[in-house]
């Protein structure tokens, strides 16, 4: 039976060859480099968590998937281009954190002023916030000291299926619930994987 990270690739190579590759060609021809890519995406990341900090959910889940394509194809598009350099990884990483961070500010920001004003949705907002920027985290500081890093759950492709999915069924507070209790149980996970695997020494 197939692990989790073997579904995971083979999912990540099906959306490579049917839409990425496409799509970069496409983008590159249009003359859109990797880093206009990233920052289009960070743009539209924004403008979506205002619309959700307004209630205006459809319309940013729409906006959700939209900047996430341009966060997928940036680095196609340095690839195709040659154009691969650390800064432009170092970017896209870190403008990938800002856009969840501001998608799930957003939700919290409509459960604080929004008509379902609700305690429960800001905090949650505040631990899925903590609980992704950790699953990020302990990946990074596994692969800097050697290994992987990547075991686990809800990585950041599975936490924009559901918070699209969410925004757009028009259900916020289960994103919020789903983000909220997976996030840390992720991140934990990816933790002892990531322990287990280090050198004692």
């Amino acid at each position: 039976m197939p692990d989790l990270q073997s579904i995971r690739y083979g999912l990540r190579g099906a959306v490579a060859k049917w839409f990425e590759r496409p799509a970069v060609s496409v983008l590159v021809a249009l003359k859109i480099s990797a880093d206009m890519a990233t920052l289009i995406g960070l743009l539209i990341a924004l403008v979506s968590a205002y619309y959700v900090s307004q209630g205006h959910f459809l319309l940013g889940g729409v906006l959700v998937i939209v900047g996430a394509t341009f966060d997928l194809l940036d680095g196609g598009i340095a690839r195709s281009t040659g154009k691969v350099t650390k800064r432009g990884a170092l970017t896209d990483s870190v403008f990938d954190r800002v856009s969840e961070i501001a998608v799930l500010a957003g939700l919290g920001m409509y459960y604080v002023n929004g008509d379902d004003a609700d305690s429960t949705g800001v905090f949650l907002a505040f631990v899925a916030t903590g609980g992704s920027l950790m699953v990020s985290y302990v990946r990074a500081r596994t692969e800097g000291l050697g290994e992987k890093g990547t075991a686990g759950f809800l990585t950041r492709p599975e936490r924009i299926v559901i918070t699209v999915a969410g925004l757009v069924l028009g259900y916020p507070l289960a994103v919020l619930w789903v983000l909220g209790v997976g996030t840390p149980l992720s991140a934990i996970w990816r933790f002892i994987a990531s322990w287990r695997a280090l050198s004692s020494e």
